[in-house]
């Protein structure tokens, strides 16, 4: 790993910076010398994610999103 870029620089560069994390390599900016972030390349998804992979897996019972009375009158506005 490279040593860490500063923020002054990282202010002054980006652009050459995001081109060098684009083409694979891990930036590293530090503030006061300390590590703070990384700059990386971003990967996009290869492959879309696919709805609706959990039917005929997930059973629901019955009244699984009832309420308790005590608990619908409260959000109905009903104190008694």
């Amino acid at each position: 790993m490279a040593a860490p870029v500063s923020l002054y620089t990282a202010k002054t560069q980006l652009s050459r910076l995001v081109d060098r994390a684009a083409a694979g390599e891990e930036i590293v900016i530090a503030k006061s010398g300390r590590p703070m972030a990384r700059l990386v390349a971003y990967r996009s998804r290869t492959k879309p994610r696919t709805l609706g992979g959990y039917e005929g897996k997930i059973k629901m019972r019955k009244g699984f999103d009832s309420l308790p009375v005590d608990v619908t009158r409260v959000f109905a506005g009903e104190t008694e």
